[in-house]
């Protein structure tokens, strides 16, 4: 790969805009774009999706930060107190993100009294597919890489190739989302259904990605994501079988 560009992409004043802001706010827009048209098309109501985003976007958004300063406490604790919260210099996490994220989803369609699940198993697919997008903002950023390779695809940093692990994951997830999608499309009826193969296949691929990358969070001696990410597969994993066996049942 060649060499990252700056990841300022716009300076205006005292002002700088960010590639990674640009490609996150993009991702994001897509994604809400093809979930609120799959809605439409199943019967379900696009503003209640609209209305859980004010809520789960803020949450993700805080999420990220407090898991990244969680696990870099040594550092921020050294700080200044204003730097826990200066996002737009780097350092969130996706875990924390979709942990937050979808707990707050969780919580408002609790509060509305609507069945949470058709609507998570529309927006994970597309969550894979904001995933696939973002993750080239780590480029940008020059982060998100692994161990030194020769591959040709290598990812150049001060003269010395990477595994570019923000482009395993960003094609991991590209294929998650088109396989997610014929899912959700053809078993529209299950409700929860799309929702755990976005659990287990999403965590499948980030266990192997996890292992390449030289900036992972640590759990004691493990990787926090790849403690997540087998979590992610057992649960996702028994929710299908219990699916599976639950449909064995009906036609016996």
């Amino acid at each position: 790969m060649p060499v990252p560009p700056s990841h300022i992409a716009l300076v205006l004043g005292p002002w700088e805009l960010r590639w990674y802001s640009i490609l996150v706010t993009l991702a994001l827009a897509i994604a809400l774009i093809i979930g609120t048209r799959e809605l439409r098309r199943r019967g379900l109501s696009d503003e209640f999706l609209i209305d859980t985003m004010l809520w789960a976007l803020p949450a993700g958004i805080i999420g990220a930060r407090v898991y990244y300063v969680a696990f870099h406490w040594d550092i921020y604790s050294q700080l200044p107190f204003s730097k826990l919260f200066a996002i737009w210099e780097g350092g969130i996490a996706i875990h924390g993100a979709l942990f937050a994220g979808i707990a707050a989803a969780f919580a408002y369609a609790r509060l509305k009294r609507v069945d949470f699940l058709p609507y998570l198993d529309v927006a994970l697919p597309c969550m894979a597919l904001a995933q696939a997008i973002g993750r080239w903002g780590n480029w940008f950023n020059r982060e998100a890489y692994g161990a030194p390779t020769n591959l040709p695809w290598g990812m150049v940093l001060d003269g010395v190739a990477y595994h570019p692990a923000f482009l395993y994951e960003s094609l991991w997830n590209l294929a998650l989302f088109f396989l997610l999608w014929k899912v959700s499309c053809r078993y529209v009826d299950r409700k929860g259904f799309s929702s755990a193969c976005y659990l287990v296949g999403y965590s499948l691929g980030r266990l192997w990605i996890e292992e390449l990358r030289l900036d992972s969070e640590w759990l004691g001696p493990f990787r926090a994501a790849s403690v997540w990410s087998i979590l992610g597969i057992l649960i996702g994993g028994i929710i299908l079988y219990k699916m599976l066996q639950g449909e064995r049942a009906k036609l016996s």
